[in-house]
């Protein structure tokens, strides 16, 4: 009844959103284990990448705003630690250019994950994320390069910068995207008034929580009216309600992020109960029917 397709068919339409529980796969399985559809690993790059100093994190009135850094260990250590994987992983990927990410394909595409998501949506590290999102040719290029070396699913993280993501969209689905996750965290701060200086080392971080949940709805609703490819929403769900908004909205599944640090691992199967519940009110046998609706 829950099952939904996404490029890949998992059990149920929720998924862990990367960068919320790190690297380590007994953490991982543990998520799967205790509800998730599918978990996405941290985005990782070619290189380890140590991340910005303290403080990274800073709690919001709706949300959390983030400046991480993308500090992970690199690609050859992520692939030890997954090389045993028995569980649906989806393995999320940053970069600068498109030897980068053929590099990290190269290691990676013979272990038992099921796709890759693209990061092209960080807010707030230089020369990766959302900078290499807002520009069209360079995702062509990255998408087109994973497409050549590896026959796994690939999923596209958009944000939203400086460019049109409709057309962002539309050329990595040219360049042969399978799905597109939507959205990632939104440029924000916050600033000390007793020392008049941003909180965080980074003074600019990401925004995510459910101060973004409307945005990100806005730009599942826009996609999925313009693309026949899934897309999975991402930003402020909380609970079943926000889950089915997004998929009404035409997203084929969601991430919860913010939510499963405030609530930790039982939002996955409290979340899907209520999907089932509103399910059989409604009269619905499949998720597949709900996907979209609102636009008609």
């Amino acid at each position: 009844m829950l099952s939904t397709d996404i490029c890949v068919r998992l059990r149920n339409p929720t998924l862990l959103a990367s960068g919320i529980l790190g690297i380590s796969y007994p953490v991982l399985k543990r998520v799967y284990e205790a509800g998730a559809g599918a978990v996405i690993s941290k985005s990782i790059s070619i290189e380890a990448r140590e991340g910005y100093k303290n403080p990274i994190i800073v709690k919001t009135e709706h949300g959390w705003i983030n400046a991480v850094g993308l500090a992970n260990p690199g690609v050859e250590y992520f692939a030890k630690e997954i090389e045993n994987c028995d569980i649906p992983l989806i393995v999320n990927l940053v970069g600068s250019n498109e030897e980068e990410f053929g590099k990290m394909v190269k290691i990676l595409d013979n272990l038992k994950i099921i796709a890759y998501e693209i990061n092209f949506s960080c807010p707030h590290v230089e020369k990766v994320g959302l900078e290499i999102g807002d520009d069209p040719e360079l995702v062509y290029k990255i998408v087109k390069k994973i497409r050549s070396l590896s026959k796994k699913p690939i999923i596209v993280k958009l944000g939203l910068g400086s460019s049109n993501m409709i057309e962002i969209a539309r050329v990595a689905n040219d360049g042969g995207a399978d799905a597109i996750t939507a959205i990632n965290t939104i440029r924000a701060m916050c600033i000390d008034i007793d020392v008049a200086k941003p909180i965080l080392s980074n003074r600019i971080g990401g925004l995510s929580g459910a101060a973004i949940k409307p945005i990100a709805i806005r730009c599942v609703y826009e996609l999925s009216k313009a693309f026949d490819i899934p897309i999975i929403g991402c930003g402020g769900i909380k609970d079943w309600r926000d889950a089915i908004e997004f998929i009404l909205a035409g997203a084929s599944a969601v991430q919860i992020g913010s939510a499963v640090s405030e609530r930790w691992l039982d939002i996955f199967n409290e979340i899907n109960n209520g999907i089932m519940q509103y399910m059989l009110r409604k009269g619905y046998k499949s998720i597949d029917e709900m996907i979209g609706i609102a636009r008609y």
